[in-house]
């Protein structure tokens, strides 16, 4: 081989090998970027793995917190179940859990105890197998329901999704109440409550109910014939009284009658306040609701009070707002206690000046009601403001050396204010000492319907009318009144000045206080005309054609009876009464109180001869005793009632009694009105007044018709 040969050779060998070296270097460097990327990973998932490991034992630490906590919720809820049966198993009561199924799950022993000597029932059984266990072993006091309508009934208890409490009473006497409820899932979850002491207490509490029902009853006979054997004699010491006074007597002899009377009506309050309160302290106030005259009720009030100052320079007057009804629906008789219970405590301690009842009102949108507003004022002796409140309580009184002398039993106000409060209204005082008091209350009532027949009849030759007074009050009144009529009116002052309107106007009637006969006819012959003239009663009057106070009713009488010489009708005829009254006693009293009236009296002494001599003669006005022989006033009142026939009579009830609810017991047995005894003179003659009225009216009604 030569040179050149062995040279390419060596050059061709070097070529190979430093290819081999610089594949080798790169084989290297993949190896180590190989290794370098293995160790990289290698070191990844030791990272992962170390992670992972941390996340083990997390989770392992978790486990064991959640193993311990399971473990302990478990042991409390088995010590809360335990404790929880345990007082279950406590309790005197029974306690059931039954499944949607109605089978039984667990119950106490007391709920399975009633079962042991019978069989016993156990876990698993159903509900309509209890009910069977109870009735096959008479278990249960049905009380006389057959054994299918109980069982029936036990089952469609459970029907309803609301189920009701029952009570049964057991064969021992036990006595239990079944409260079931039914449970989110449908099951039920029963309660059976032992009350037998509970029943007992009952029928404990039952039996002393009924006596002190029984104790109520023998109490209330017991008032109501007191009230009647104390009231009846009271009657005739009072009536008598009255009428003795009405008589000329020497001085020493009227200080003796005064005496009596003032001292019966004395005990006489002391009864009605006693026997008022034994109501309120049984809760027995009940309201009589009836049509009533407010106006009338009120007069009538003045009227009875009228003559407890005959010998007091004090005025006693009533200002009825003209623009308000007065037809109501109400307790008349109740109203009148409250008026009377206030004037007469303004009458007590008032001893000059005057005495005002002022009655206004407004009615609503559509004059269905009206909003009374009543005061009395008064000019007496008056309250410090420290007692206004302590004067409306019971038995209390003002204690000072002002009205010390005043005596009472602190009764009338507590009353009032209770009546007031039945009536759902308020009561107030308004007082200064020494300058008097306002007692005001405040009521809602309906306004009764008034027939056009029941309006006001002025007869047409009554249009002028000429009023002597210097009174501003007498004159605001009447003028109110005389307006509301519809008369024309002129006030004068004085004698002269009457005469001077008479010479000038045609007047049909003068109005003057009572003065003597020359006096009048010296007023009268200032004109040729034909002039009545009627007397209205003043401060110190007793005897006056119009009493105090004035009203509408009794103006338009006085008037109209006034004119009647100059008109064409007839003299009405006399009024016809009838009276029933056993007591020989008040037979006397009460003819001598009607002696005064030109009337036609029969009088008569039970309810038969009431009742005979009404189909005998009929009369326009009946007054019966409740309590007589033979037959009572209540049974003779139903049999008048249906032999009155289509025109109504008017009936008025005398009693001595004063108990709740014998008022509305009278008027439903057919009375229009009701008088409590001792009877009062004004009273009667209001109502026999009102009797005349009516049948003057229905006279002219009649002779209207008869013109036509």
């Amino acid at each position: 081989m030569d040179s050149s040969e062995f040279e390419a050779e060596l050059a061709t060998e070097r070529r190979k090998r430093l290819a081999a070296e610089r594949m080798l270097d790169l084989k290297k460097e993949e190896l180590i970027t190989a290794n370098r990327q293995l160790s990289d990973h290698a070191m990844a998932l030791s990272g992962q793995i170390i992670d992972q490991r941390e996340v083990v034992n997390t989770l392992q630490g978790e486990n064991s917190r959640f193993s311990e906590d399971l473990e302990r919720a478990t042991v409390k809820a088995v010590e809360m179940e335990r404790l929880l049966w345990a007082a279950l198993e406590s309790i005197p009561d029974g306690f059931a859990i039954f499944d949607p199924d109605a089978r039984l799950l667990a119950a106490n022993k007391p709920y399975l105890q009633v079962f042991e000597d019978s069989g016993g029932i156990e876990p698993g059984d159903s509900y309509q197998t209890i009910v069977e266990h109870c009735i096959d072993d008479g278990l249960i006091d049905l009380g006389g329901m057959p054994q299918d309508d109980w069982y029936d009934m036990m089952l469609d208890r459970w029907e309803h999704g609301a189920i009701e409490p029952v009570t049964l009473r057991f064969w021992n006497g036990m006595y239990v109440r079944l409260n079931d409820r039914r449970t989110a899932d449908g099951g039920i979850v029963s309660l059976v409550l032992n009350i037998t002491s509970d029943m007992q207490r009952e029928r404990e509490l039952t039996e002393a109910r009924d006596k002190a029902q029984a104790a109520d009853r023998a109490k209330s006979a017991f008032l109501a014939k007191m009230s009647h054997e104390l009231r009846t004699p009271m009657n005739g010491v009072v009536g008598m009284a009255d009428l003795l006074l009405e008589r000329e007597q020497e001085e020493e002899a009227k200080l003796y009658t005064e005496t009596i009377k003032n001292s019966s009506q004395a005990l006489l309050e002391i009864i009605n306040n006693i026997l008022d309160f034994s109501k309120i302290e049984a809760d027995k106030f009940e309201l009589n609701i009836a049509p009533f005259d407010l106006e009338q009720l009120a007069q009538n009030v003045c009227l009875i009070l009228g003559p407890s100052l005959r010998d007091k320079p004090v005025e006693l007057l009533m200002d009825y707002d003209q623009f308000l009804p007065t037809e109501f629906l109400g307790d008349a008789g109740r109203l009148r206690q409250i008026l009377l219970n206030l004037m007469g405590n303004a009458v007590k301690f008032t001893e000059a000046g005057t005495i005002m009842l002022r009655i206004v009102g407004l009615s609503d949108a559509d004059d269905s009601e009206c909003q009374l507003h009543v005061t009395v004022e008064d000019t007496g002796i008056g309250i410090p403001p420290a007692m206004v409140e302590h004067i409306f309580g019971e038995f209390n009184q003002i204690e000072d050396e002002a009205n010390r002398k005043y005596e009472g039993t602190g009764l009338g106000l507590a009353i009032t204010r209770k009546l007031v409060e039945t009536m759902e209204g308020d009561i107030w005082i308004d007082s200064l000492p020494d300058h008097g008091s306002c007692f005001g209350f405040r009521i809602k009532l309906p306004c009764a319907v008034v027939s056009e027949n029941s309006k006001p009849v002025v007869p047409e030759a009554l249009s002028d009318i000429l009023v002597m007074t210097d009174n501003s009050l007498e004159k605001s009144l009447l003028e109110r009144q005389l307006n509301l009529l519809g008369l024309a009116s002129h006030f004068v002052t004085g004698p002269e000045d009457c005469k001077t309107a008479l010479r000038q106007t045609e007047f049909q009637v003068v109005l003057t206080r009572p003065l003597p006969k020359s006096e009048v006819g010296d007023l009268l012959s200032a004109t040729d005309h034909p002039v009545a003239h009627v007397s209205f009663a003043g401060q110190f009057d007793e005897a006056a054609d119009l009493p105090k106070p004035f009203t509408r009713s009794g103006l338009l009488n006085s008037l109209s009876r006034a004119i009647e010489p100059f008109g064409t009708t007839e003299k009405p005829r006399i009024v016809k009464v009838l009276a029933a009254e056993d007591n020989k006693t008040n037979q006397l009293v009460l003819t001598k109180m009607l002696a005064h009236l030109d009337i036609d009296l029969t009088l008569v002494e039970n309810g038969k001869e009431a009742v005979d001599a009404f189909k005998a003669e009929r009369p326009d006005i009946v007054f019966l005793d409740i309590s007589m022989p033979v037959m009572d006033g209540l049974e003779a009142a139903s049999l008048i009632r249906q032999a009155e026939g289509e025109t109504p009579i008017t009936m008025v009830a005398m009693t001595a009694h004063a108990l709740a609810g014998d008022e509305e017991r009278i008027r439903a047995g057919g009375f229009d009105h009701y008088m409590t005894k001792p009877l009062k003179k004004a009273e009667l003659s209001n109502y026999i007044e009102g009797a005349e009225r009516a049948l003057s009216e229905l006279e002219t009604l009649s002779l209207a018709e008869s013109h036509r």
